[in-house]
């Protein structure tokens, strides 16, 4: 039986005043139980109200969790819902909508969920594969890359994808094949030519290519790279002047971030040499 599943949610409301009581007193409230806490947290995980959204649930998903309040059975279940459908796909595709912070969040926890994972090792190898393939779907799919809404707080679609990409690579029950496949889909989000990336966006994504260089893919990295020059020129050939300038912005800042990140990794030269290269050649 889904334990989650059968749980009632609390209303907005209730959930609203049961998170401040457990972030005030360090426990929750007699008559609220953790499955029904649960259910709410995650159905209202896309909030667009960001004090709930991002202080509220998601700070105490994390806080739960360091804390060791949730069973192992219930994160397989948490991890369920947010590879769906309703979830991390809700609206997919779509731009400038509030289906971003559904999906966003949703896969913020997943982040959350293999943190715990790579500590605890409780995530079957199903679960572990069907977060990969569904991470990869979503990251080729999303559209929406605003970083911070006016009045809504952080939507950053590809900074959260990004943690779940960096924890993915650190986990245990991702081989080679997959940690490549992983690869490809990351850097693709690099070559984004609709908006410059502002928010930091770079650096997590830089993130998880160096846990992915760590993993032994520092050849696959550099050959990317060096394939950086002619790509820009393929789909310059593709885009009217201002979207080039935001494509060429976008991998260029990668390039500066990622060779800044690198500066003082002895055994990541070949890296630096590469980036030296690209930049000079674009």
């Amino acid at each position: 039986m889904n334990i989650l599943t059968a749980a009632i949610p609390l209303k907005e409301n209730e959930l609203r005043e049961a998170l401040k009581y457990y972030q005030e007193e360090g426990k929750l409230q007699n008559h609220i139980h953790m499955y029904s806490l649960l259910k709410s947290m995650i159905t209202h995980i896309g909030s667009t109200d960001s004090v709930l959204r991002d202080q509220l649930i998601y700070s105490s998903f994390c806080q739960l969790s360091l804390d060791n309040q949730i069973e192992h059975g219930l994160y397989i279940e948490l991890a369920e819902y947010c590879v769906s459908k309703a979830f991390m796909f809700q609206g997919i595709g779509e731009c400038g909508t509030d289906t971003v912070f559904t999906r966003s969040f949703s896969t913020l926890l997943l982040a959350l969920i293999l943190y715990k994972d790579n500590k605890e090792d409780f995530l079957p190898q199903s679960m572990v594969d069907k977060i990969k393939e569904s991470m990869i779907l979503y990251i080729n799919a999303e559209k929406d890359l605003r970083g911070y809404v006016p009045n809504k707080g952080w939507a950053h679609s590809i900074a959260h994808a990004s943690d779940v990409f960096d924890e993915l690579a650190k986990n245990n029950k991702i081989g080679r094949e997959s940690a490549i496949d992983l690869l490809k889909s990351l850097w693709n989000k690099i070559y984004v030519h609709q908006s410059v990336y502002v928010h930091d966006e770079d650096e997590r994504i830089i993130t998880a290519v160096i846990q992915l260089v760590h993993n032994g893919l520092i050849v696959e990295v550099a050959e990317l790279i060096r394939n950086m020059p002619s790509k820009l020129q393929e789909l310059k050939e593709q885009l009217d002047e201002e979207n080039y300038r935001y494509l060429y912005a976008n991998c260029k800042g990668f390039l500066k971030s990622f060779h800044y990140t690198i500066k003082e990794s002895e055994g990541l030269l070949i890296l630096q040499k590469e980036i030296d290269s690209c930049l000079e050649e674009i």
